[in-house]
């Protein structure tokens, strides 16, 4: 796995993201609408993907996952797949991915994460090492250090 610096992808990332954000936002004038993943964190590395925080109320999530689909996206294969989230993957070849939450569900713990690690240079700094370290493993064994690593941040607030 390659790991790109925070200036070779995040700007990108920003423009992408608000590019899409209108878009969203005309779909699903209700959703809110956040960049997420490492894009959104100054400073990390990444693979240089873009991920895109969408959340609504539980009534209108399946309504939301097809409009979103419109977009030129499809569910995520081999993911997580519940009643409180859906994981959209584009089409599009710009390698960026939607995640459809609904409100107050466990699944806000996105922003949180994202939050955390805004407010601390050292922590940006620890996941950056993990991601280094990692650049051996396959996409699998990748994810499962990112989760538990997460999930630890998480466990600590």
């Amino acid at each position: 796995m390659i790991f790109l610096e925070s200036e070779q992808y995040q700007q990108k990332c920003i423009q992408l993201f608000n590019s899409y954000k209108k878009d969203i936002s005309t779909l699903l004038p209700f959703a809110k609408v956040e960049h997420i993943g490492s894009s959104a964190i100054p400073h990390a590395i990444s693979k240089g993907d873009l991920d895109i925080y969408i959340e609504v109320m539980p009534d209108q999530f399946e309504f939301a996952i097809n409009q979103l689909k419109t977009l030129n996206f499809i569910e995520k294969q081999n993911t997580l797949r519940t009643h409180e989230l859906c994981m959209l993957e584009s089409l599009n070849n710009d390698d960026v991915a939607f995640q459809v939450v609904v409100a107050d569900s466990v699944f806000t713990f996105f922003l949180t994460f994202r939050n955390k690690l805004i407010d601390s240079a050292k922590l940006v700094n620890e996941y950056n090492q993990l991601k280094l370290e990692c650049s051996h493993l396959d996409h699998d064994q990748y994810r499962k250090v990112k989760s538990d690593f997460i999930q630890n941040i998480l466990n600590h607030l």
